[in-house]
C-alpha cells in the first residue's frame, strides 16, 4: 500500500508546527519526527520535495532543506536519486503481516492534544459556562443520593435524562419516547457511533460542501467515500442530493440543518420536508446533526426528523455543550427504536456508559434549556456584532455573510488562498482552519475561505483581529518567511 502523503495532507497533519521555541527548521524537523512516532507517516512514506513543501508552508526552501538534512543525518529520512525523500524503514520496520499504525485524520483537534500557551487556536470554539451553571452543578449533588446506592451503569443513559430529552424533542414538534434516546459523551461520540454502525471501507456518504471537518474526519476514519453536494441559502441543494442518491446509492446522508457548520445557514422547512420524503422513498438513512448552535434564529423550525414521513430513517444528534458549557460532555441521539437499540450496543462497547454525575446535571439544565439558549444566543449576538465591527475596521476587503445562526463567520479572502494565509498566521501565533479542510471536495473550491469562531470575550476578539490583520498585511506585502514575526503583545 502506498502510504505517501500529499503536500496538503502533510500540512494538515503538521498543524501548528511553527509555534514554540528554537530555530524554525528544528521545529519543522521535530514535528515531522512526531508524525512518524504517532504513525501518521509510515516507513517508506514519500515526502513532498523541499520546494513544494516550502511553498505550502510559506517558508524559505532553506528551512525545509535544513529540516530534511537533519532528519537524514539522524537516519529518519532516506533520499535516493529519482525516488525523492522517504521515511526510513529502519525507524519503524514494517511488520511481516503488513500492519502499520493508523495516525491519519483529526486535523481539527491536534492542538487539543499538543497545547501551546502562546498559540491562539481557532480550530475549536470556546464555550465557557453560562452564569448559573455552577449553581446547577452544586444543586445536582442533592439528586445523587438514590444513584449512589444503585451501583449500575445505565448504558443507554440515565432514565430521568432520557425522559427529559424525549420531552425536549416533543416540545419542539418531534414526538419522542425515551426508548428512542441514547445518551452519549457529547455529540462527537454520537456521530462516531452512527459512523460505526452504517459505514465501512468504501461506503458512499452524501455530505454538504463545505462541511464540518471534525465529523468528516470521523467518517473518513471508517473509510467513507464522500459525495459532496453544494449548499445554497436554504441548505443543501436538493437536486444535487437526488442525483447523488440515484448515482451512488449512499449508505448515509449527513446534514446540519440548524445550523450549518461552517456557514451558519439554517435549512428551510421546505428543504427539510424534501429530504425527509427522499429518505422515506429511497431508504437512505439521514444523520441530522443539530449540535452546532450559538446565535439562534427567532423562527427556528423543528428538527428535520419532524418532517420525515413514517418509515424514513432519520437519526438526530444534539448536545448541551454549545449551550451550557463545553466541559459538560453530554450529548444524545434520537433514532427509531430498533436503531437506538443497535446504537446503544455500540455505546456499551465504546465506554460501557457515560458518567452519571454529568447526566444528573443535564436533567436540571434541560428543564431550563430555553432560558439558557436565549442567554447564550444574546451573548454571542453581541460578540458577533463586535467581531464584525473589528473586521470592517481592520480588514475592510474581507467578505462574509451574516450567518443565520451558530458561532462563527465563514470568511472569504480576496485574492489569496486560506492555506497560505493559515501558514503565515501561525507565525503570528494564530491557528486557523483553512476552507479546504472543511470540504470533502477534491477541488480547491473553498481555499478562499476559512472559519472564524467568535471569541467569547472582548479582549480575545481584539487580540484575534489584531493578529489576523498583521498576518494579512504580511501575506499581502511579502513572500515566504524564514522565522516567526515577533509578537508585540
Amino acid at each position: 500500500m502506498d502510504s505517501s502523503r500529499t503536500v496538503d495532507e502533510l500540512v494538515g497533519l503538521l498543524g501548528a508546527w511553527s509555534s514554540g521555541d528554537g530555530a524554525l527548521y528544528r521545529r519543522l524537523a521535530d514535528s515531522l519526527h512526531a508524525l512518524i512516532d504517532e504513525g501518521s507517516l509510515a516507513p517508506g512514506a514519500r515526502l513532498p520535495s523541499e520546494r513544494v513543501l516550502a511553498t505550502a508552508l510559506r517558508v524559505s526552501r532553506t528551512t525545509v532543506v535544513s529540516a530534511y538534512d537533519l532528519l537524514r543525518s539522524e537516519g529518519v529520512f532516506d533520499s535516493r536519486q529519482g525516488s525523492g525523500t522517504r521515511v526510513s524503514s529502519t525507524v519503524a520496520p514494517v511488520r511481516a503481516d503488513g500492519w502499520a499504525p493508523n495516525g491519519a485524520g483529526q486535523y481539527m483537534y491536534r492542538n487539543l492534544i499538543q497545547q501551546d500557551a502562546d498559540l491562539v487556536s481557532l480550530s475549536c470554539m470556546s464555550t465557557p459556562a453560562l452564569p448559573g451553571v455552577e449553581e446547577v452543578i452544586r444543586r445536582s449533588l442533592d439528586d445523587l443520593g438514590p444513584l449512589l446506592a444503585e451501583g449500575t451503569y445505565h448504558p443507554r443513559g440515565l432514565p430521568a435524562l432520557r425522559e427529559a430529552i424525549a420531552g425536549f424533542h416533543t416540545d419542539r414538534g418531534l414526538p419522542t419516547t425515551a426508548d428512542q434516546i441514547v445518551v452519549t459523551t457529547g455529540a462527537h461520540q454520537a456521530i462516531s457511533l452512527v459512523s460505526q454502525l452504517y459505514l465501512r471501507k468504501g461506503s458512499p456518504v452524501v455530505v454538504e460542501d463545505p462541511g464540518f471537518a471534525g465529523c468528516l474526519d470521523l467518517m473518513s476514519d471508517r473509510g467513507a467515500r464522500f459525495v459532496p453536494v453544494p449548499l445554497d441559502d436554504q441548505g443543501i441543494d436538493i437536486n444535487g442530493v437526488r442525483r447523488a442518491v440515484q448515482e451512488h446509492a449512499p449508505h448515509l446522508l449527513y446534514v446540519m440543518p440548524s445550523y450549518h457548520n461552517p456557514t451558519g445557514t439554517m435549512m428551510s422547512v421546505a428543504r427539510r420536508r424534501e429530504l425527509g420524503e427522499l429518505a422515506a422513498r429511497t431508504g437512505v438513512p439521514i444523520l441530522e446533526d443539530a449540535a452546532y448552535t450559538g446565535v439562534r434564529h427567532p423562527q427556528e423550525p423543528p428538527p428535520l426528523a419532524a418532517y420525515a414521513p413514517r418509515g424514513a430513517e432519520v437519526i438526530s444528534v444534539d448536545s448541551l455543550s454549545k449551550v451550557a458549557w463545553a466541559g459538560l460532555r453530554v450529548g444524545w441521539l434520537r433514532a427509531p427504536v430498533e436503531m437506538a437499540v443497535r446504537l446503544s450496543r455500540r455505546k456499551v462497547l465504546a465506554d460501557l456508559a457515560g458518567p452519571l454525575l454529568d447526566q444528573v446535571v443535564a436533567v436540571r439544565l434541560l428543564a431550563d434549556y430555553d432560558r439558557l439558549a436565549r442567554q447564550r444566543s444574546d451573548h454571542l449576538e453581541a460578540a458577533l456584532d463586535h467581531l464584525e465591527e473589528l473586521l470592517r475596521r481592520d480588514l475592510p476587503d474581507w467578505r462574509w455573510r451574516r450567518p443565520d445562526g451558530g458561532a462563527a463567520l465563514w470568511i472569504e479572502l480576496p485574492g489569496a488562498g486560506s492555506r497560505a494565509y493559515a501558514q503565515v498566521a501561525l507565525c503570528h501565533g494564530l491557528e486557523l482552519v483553512p476552507g479546504t479542510l472543511m470540504s470533502a471536495s477534491p477541488t480547491d473550491a473553498h481555499d478562499r475561505y476559512f472559519r472564524l469562531p467568535v471569541p467569547a470575550d472582548a479582549a480575545g476578539r481584539e487580540e484575534v483581529v489584531w493578529r489576523l490583520s498583521r498576518a494579512w498585511r504580511e501575506l499581502d506585502r511579502h513572500g515566504p518567511v524564514d522565522a516567526p514575526v515577533p509578537l508585540v503583545v
